[in-house]
């Protein structure tokens, strides 16, 4: 079985009828991308999702016309939705498409790591409210049935960005001391995230330990930094294990092993992470970024995405 899987963050793909223009200029620079992807398993993130009318459920309406005239438009579909809702969020949904039937899928939001709360330390005399731990959005996981009946096993992710979050302190909104303790709060928020969905490969394992995985997304996080390494259950390519993940973006040249450019600087943060079973049929990845905007000085509206997606391939 020949199988090409990709990872895209579409960048709040958004639709409105008052702006079709705008929406019509992105779809041409989309398209090419998907065209060269030509992926049979596709994970996206930031998919938005509007309301058909005033009063309407929010539907995935920008995505079905981004893909209304390609293949991609036949695929069998999972979508997460907004915790404790039925319906998708309105922006910053993940989307799983596939070529062949989506045999289980399940959103995963606080399932195996219950939320939490921080004390932040004592300002002077002030004693701080707690604050809540929870992610921002959920995991989403698939189980693709392939035509040879294998069971591709995917978690769509995407992490916290790692910038601070809100945090009110006795010394006013925007202090140093609220940015300290936010930028605390928002890596809590990510990597805890980031350990619940390697806790969740771990039950993959414990039911197939040759079981087809692969961990897709935007990590908002390189190579080296905490949450890549938890996700991979393995610090570097000396110490996998037989559970371990392995970085399938990171065997692209060095030159063009970027997927953001971030004020000048290239970056990889977006992944696709390979169980040891597929890996061994792995072939060839590809990142596309040829024309890649900096994201810190993209002018809006912004045309395709600020980020590249990735390829790959494998021959089962």
């Amino acid at each position: 079985m020949h199988l090409r899987l990709a990872s895209f963050n579409l960048e709040n793909l958004d639709y409105a009828a008052s702006r079709r223009d705008a929406f019509d200029a992105r779809r041409a620079a989309l398209l090419p991308l998907f065209a060269e992807l030509d992926a049979d398993v596709i994970c996206l993130q930031e998919v938005g999702a509007q309301k058909p009318h005033k009063r309407g459920a929010r539907e995935f309406l920008a995505l079905n016309r981004l893909l209304e005239g390609t293949p991609y438009a036949r695929f069998h579909r999972a979508a997460s939705v907004r915790p404790g809702a039925q319906a998708p969020a309105d922006i910053h949904n993940l989307v799983i498409l596939s070529r062949w039937p989506i045999r289980a899928a399940r959103q995963i939001h606080h399932d195996i790591v219950e939320k939490w709360t921080w004390p932040p330390p004592r300002d002077s005399d002030t004693a701080p409210p707690p604050i809540l731990i929870e992610w921002d959005r959920p995991l989403l996981y698939a189980a693709v049935e392939g035509p040879s009946g294998a069971r591709l096993h995917l978690v769509d992710l995407h992490l916290r960005a790692p910038r601070p979050a809100p945090v009110a302190t006795a010394r006013g909104e925007g202090s140093s001391k609220g940015q300290i303790e936010g930028q605390f709060v928002a890596a809590q928020k990510r990597e805890g995230q980031a350990l619940e969905a390697r806790l969740w490969v771990e039950t993959l394992f414990d039911a197939d330990p040759q079981a087809l995985v692969a961990v897709c997304g935007d990590f908002n996080a390189d190579e080296h930094d905490a949450p890549t390494r938890l996700l991979r259950g393995g610090d570097n390519e000396l110490q996998q294990g037989p559970r371990a993940l392995s970085p399938l973006e990171e065997r692209v040249a060095a030159e063009r092993r970027y997927t953001v450019i971030h004020a000048g600087r290239p970056k990889l943060i977006d992944h696709i992470l390979a169980s040891p079973a597929l890996t061994a049929a792995w072939r060839e990845t590809r990142i596309l970024n040829e024309g890649l905007q900096d994201e810190v000085y993209a002018q809006d509206p912004i045309l395709g995405s600020l980020h590249a997606p990735i390829v790959a391939c494998f021959e089962m």
